[in-house]
């Protein structure tokens, strides 16, 4: 191995350095008593977790993005997490085991074997939040609600709401009765949103119940989507009405509180279909093209943990956040203070710190280049001045 080697990370995988992290790490904390303020209680699920627990619920994406290792005390299988959420489901159904409805929020790294898309990290911050014990609209839109909070905080900008409900390709996919092999090739060719692979996949199908699976790929756009929603499906498949009628209540609620909201509907959305049960639902920006938050709501995730509870929620990755803030942060600028154990200039350095200011101890001959202050002695007391004005009558 040479010296370059010893140095290079593997790819997605990165290190953040100050200011950057300075400014990460500002946003966590400001993000986390944002959630405090609406209730949501802090958990810090650990880092590793059994393969058992660790990969059930959340579908066979969450299997292939995380690495697994051995406990060397059991000789158990062990997952290094690649989304926080089946563990918090964990903590609400077997560790606090509430009644009622709870709410936690979480912020922690996570690992992934490769990256979700092609500029994403393979080592994201995750943070989230997650409502229990409550299968209403009104849970669902509170959890929107906190994830637009979230990027308002964060000032990424102008906000477009991807909304969709994964009952409506529930409902028309049971009337094409397919097998479970062309299940697979549908959803394959609905994701990519291709029609002449939708075709192909739909041969010697029901020519009523292809149409319907093939119109899911034009239902996207404004609120006139889900008019069209209930004339394609009010004879052929009337249970995805209920799907659209909740994609209305939850968009007027939302436009109650934030009339200017973009809302963008697309009812074939099938991100997390494996897990989701309802309502899903991301966040975009101009310029970024991947999804900067995403939830939806997935009840009886926590079954496999001995209860099984309503619950939605959403997650948001902090490093992306932070790529779109200021590249340069503005600095903080320090005070610097002789190195003497002086009682009084201790206390005053405690009392400075105590208001979040830095101040750095100077070993060298010159400050620390942060500082733009620095203590000086005068008539007995420790004051602040700027930098390089201490001689000055």
């Amino acid at each position: 191995m040479t010296s370059v080697d010893r140095w290079q990370l593997p790819d997605g995988i990165e290190e953040v350095l100050p200011p950057q992290a300075a400014a990460v790490e500002a946003l966590r904390r400001q993000l986390l008593d944002l959630y405090r303020s609406w209730g949501y209680q802090l958990v810090i699920p650990p880092l590793v977790e059994f393969t058992e627990s660790l990969l059930i619920g959340l579908g066979h994406d969450l299997d292939l993005l995380t690495f697994r290792l051995t406990d060397q005390l059991s000789g158990r299988p062990l997952g290094v997490r690649a989304d926080i959420t089946p563990q918090v489901a964990r903590i609400d159904a077997h560790s606090l085991a509430e009644e009622g409805i709870t709410r936690l929020c979480y912020a922690g790294s996570i690992l992934h074997t490769r990256p979700k898309s092609l500029m994403a990290s393979r080592s994201p911050i995750q943070l989230g939040a997650e409502l229990y014990g409550d299968n209403s609209l009104a849970a669902d839109v509170e959890i929107v609600r906190l994830m637009l909070a979230t990027l308002d905080a964060a000032g990424v900008g102008t906000i477009t709401l991807d909304l969709g409900h994964v009952g409506i390709y529930e409902a028309v996919l049971d009337c094409a009765e397919l097998s479970e092999e062309q299940e697979e090739t549908v959803f394959d060719a609905l994701q990519r949103k291709s029609v002449p692979d939708l075709r192909l996949a739909l041969a010697g199908v029901d020519e009523q119940a292809a149409a319907l699976i093939i119109a899911l790929v034009d239902l996207h756009g404004d609120e006139s989507v889900l008019g069209n929603a209930r004339d394609l499906f009010a004879e052929s498949a009337p249970a995805a009405l209920v799907a659209v009628d909740a994609l209305q209540e939850v968009a007027a609620d939302l436009r109650r509180q934030r009339p200017d909201l973009c809302i963008y509907f697309d009812l074939a959305e099938l991100r997390g279909y494996h897990y989701h049960t309802g309502i899903v639902f991301a966040a975009y920006v101009p310029g970024h093209g991947q999804a900067l938050a995403n939830g939806g709501r997935y009840d009886d995730v926590g079954e496999v943990f001995g209860r099984a509870r309503p619950a939605t929620g959403f997650a948001t990755d902090l490093k992306a956040l932070m790529a779109l803030l200021p590249a340069d942060p503005p600095p903080q600028g320090a005070i610097s203070m002789p190195d003497s154990d002086d009682p009084g200039l201790v206390s005053r350095a405690e009392r400075l710190r105590a208001q979040g200011e830095i101040v750095i101890n100077c070993l060298a001959t010159d400050p620390d280049p942060r500082c733009d202050r620095e203590l000086v002695e005068r008539n007995g007391e420790w004051v602040v001045q700027p930098l390089g004005t201490a001689g000055a009558a």
